[in-house]
């Protein structure tokens, strides 16, 4: 009588049912610590919004600042401010950043010192401090260049901030479009940048707007830069410039939450519920392009 031959396995036998006592242990400090961090963030939301639930009405977003009466008092000028200096952020530091992305991609030679320094500077200016670029801003753009504190300087320095997660971004966007693609658009005939503009950057186009809103995001509550670029507290006026005086809601809650009344704490709780909402409201709008347009390969 023979035995059938023993089946073929392609599995390293060593490895293979190894009890790993780590393994349980590493994934409970995971799930703990994600459910610490949610813990966090839904006490965070529940104080905030219990503390400002009754300013939160129209008055919070029609009537302007004031110092006197709290019971009238807006948010009107640095809502307004808010969404100026974001849009012109995104103006300035997307389109940069994704020709950056695309150069550093597709174009440059990796063995090539000035390249090589060029992503070694872009991967150290992620991780510089933001008061470093609001100096910078103060000092370059708003004295060197003349252009005074206003929402063009506070704008070209915060896409100063943001451009780095972007290039990083959209080039991890860029980088995980197959080399097929490209290669069959080449064999078609297309040229290279033809082959960018048509396949790669439309099939990149969820990642980099991940990567955008990211970006945005930090923009959005940054105070520290727009403290030394002249986001006054009291604006009791919305900029109808990019050369007029501005201020912005981290700012406005900053200088609320220093007021020794109450009611002003109220409102700074309140306007923090506004800068959450429009947080939520870009992430939306991220999540809506990333499943509009994102592929399976």
């Amino acid at each position: 009588m023979t035995t059938a031959p023993a089946r073929h396995r392609t599995e390293n036998p060593s490895l293979a049912g190894r009890f790993r006592p780590l393994e349980p242990l590493f994934k409970g400090m995971l799930l703990a610590s994600l459910a610490l961090a949610v813990l966090f963030l839904v006490v965070l939301l529940s104080y905030v919004v219990t503390e400002g639930w009754d300013r939160l009405d129209p008055r919070l977003w029609e009537n302007f600042p004031s110092k006197l009466y709290p019971e009238r008092a807006g948010a009107q000028s640095a809502i307004v401010g808010t969404i100026y200096v974001i849009a012109l952020t995104g103006a300035f530091c997307v389109p940069i950043g994704v020709m950056t992305a695309i150069y550093l991609e597709e174009y440059a030679d990796g063995s090539r010192w000035w390249n090589r320094m060029i992503e070694l500077n872009i991967q150290n200016l992620a991780g510089v401090p933001s008061i470093v670029y609001g100096i910078l801003g103060l000092g370059v753009i708003a004295r060197g260049l003349d252009l005074g504190r206003t929402l063009l300087t506070a704008s070209l320095t915060l896409s100063l901030l943001v451009l780095p997660v972007v290039i990083i971004a959209a080039r991890e966007a860029i980088r995980a479009v197959p080399g097929s693609i490209r290669q069959a658009s080449l064999a078609l005939g297309a040229t290279p940048w033809q082959t960018i503009a048509r396949q790669v950057l439309p099939a990149a186009v969820p990642g980099i707007a991940t990567g955008v809103i990211l970006a945005l995001s930090r923009a959005i509550g940054e105070a520290a830069p727009l403290l030394l670029l002249g986001a006054v507290t009291h604006i009791t006026f919305n900029p109808s410039g990019i050369t007029d005086s501005y201020t912005v809601l981290p700012i406005q809650i900053f200088n609320w939450t220093k007021q020794p009344e109450a009611e002003f704490h109220t409102l700074a709780s309140a306007a923090i519920v506004i800068l959450l909402f429009i947080l939520l409201a870009m992430n939306s709008v991220a999540i809506w392009v990333r499943n509009r347009y994102q592929k399976r390969w």
